[in-house]
């Protein structure tokens, strides 16, 4: 019986100098696991610097090395999607490519999966030392909201960073919805996981390509595309206001019959009409969000288009994403 081979799907965006660090460590790691052949598979996400060019020395010096190129930036999403299309192991696990997921963890993730209690064994950051105060307080705010939101769980710190078996990949090479989010995605297909927890480790080089902004817009993604809990919300919302705007008008009408007193205070008035103006237009935003991605969803336009590849398995996967 051959050996199991494990492919390793980086997706890379302008990662040149995080690039060279990275294979030497791969090397490293996959040396002491002799038992495995590797696969190295490098998702260039549309990258403006030198990175392709590098990958492509290492692939002309190395036959493990296997590559796929992007027509522009589509995004770190489209990314882990191609290179788990391509990836042609038996186990199969992603990483990105700053050394902030360890390769070191690699043989004890194999041989917790290789025990044969779980399908996939998944890591998960025990603290956020060296992240901004700020960044951090967000993000353990979103897999707290996005656990109670949505119908599935997300570990608070859990990374993309896992070594799944080829079923569980096949599963999630079904899901083929456009906005994708790869932590709820892993989630939902279920399958056995085991957590595998690792101090915060710092970029080995370069700057990251996530700024706060794009972090928060990709967490109200990530909650819009597994929950309907915003619609419900604007809807219950929008009940309890009808409910109130007529008490108070049936109160104002009783006040006036009463004490004939018409009601008086427009700048009250103003204040509360803008009110429930806002109110309207946050609930029409929510709806859009909705809206727009089902737009996006029926255009079936492809996830990613490739325009340079070393690759010869699976091309067909490239037509159907």
């Amino acid at each position: 019986m051959g050996k199991k081979c494990i492919s390793i799907v980086v997706p890379m965006y302008n990662e040149q100098e995080s690039l060279q660090i990275l294979y030497r460590e791969l090397n490293r790691v996959t040396r002491e696991m002799g038992d495995y052949d590797f696969e190295y598979l490098f998702v260039n996400d549309g990258s403006k610097d030198a990175t392709l060019q590098k990958i492509r020395e290492l692939a002309a010096e190395d036959e493990r090395v296997h590559y796929l190129s992007f027509s522009r930036n589509f995004g770190k999403e489209a990314a882990l999607l191609a290179g788990l299309s391509y990836a042609k192991g038996d186990y199969v696990t992603t990483m990105d490519a700053d050394l902030q997921d360890p390769p070191t963890l690699l043989p004890q993730m194999a041989a917790m999966l290789e025990a044969g209690d779980c399908d996939n064994v998944a890591t998960r950051r025990v603290n956020r030392q060296g992240e901004p105060k700020i960044r951090s307080f967000f993000a353990r705010m979103f897999y707290k909201v996005m656990r109670k939101l949505s119908h599935i769980e997300i570990a608070d710190g859990a990374r993309d960073y896992r070594l799944m078996n080829r079923a569980m990949v096949d599963s999630i090479l079904s899901v083929s919805e456009y906005n994708r989010f790869s932590k709820g995605i892993f989630a939902w297909v279920g399958y056995d996981t085991k957590w595998l927890e690792f101090q915060n480790v710092e970029r080995s080089a370069g700057e990251t390509k996530w700024s706060f902004w794009k972090l928060v817009r990709y967490s109200f993604d990530g909650i819009i595309n597994f929950s309907d809990i915003p619609l419900k919300i604007s809807s219950y919302l929008g009940l309890v206001l009808t409910v109130v705007s007529f008490i108070a008008i049936i109160a104002e009408i009783v006040r006036a019959l009463v004490f004939g007193d018409p009601v008086a205070g427009w700048p009250s008035l103003v204040c509360i009409v803008t009110c429930i103006g806002g109110i309207q237009l946050f609930c029409m935003g929510i709806m859009g969000q909705y809206i727009a991605k089902t737009y996006m969803e029926v255009k079936r336009r492809p996830h990613y288009i490739i325009k340079e590849s070393n690759c010869t398995r699976n091309k067909k996967n490239n037509a159907q994403n």
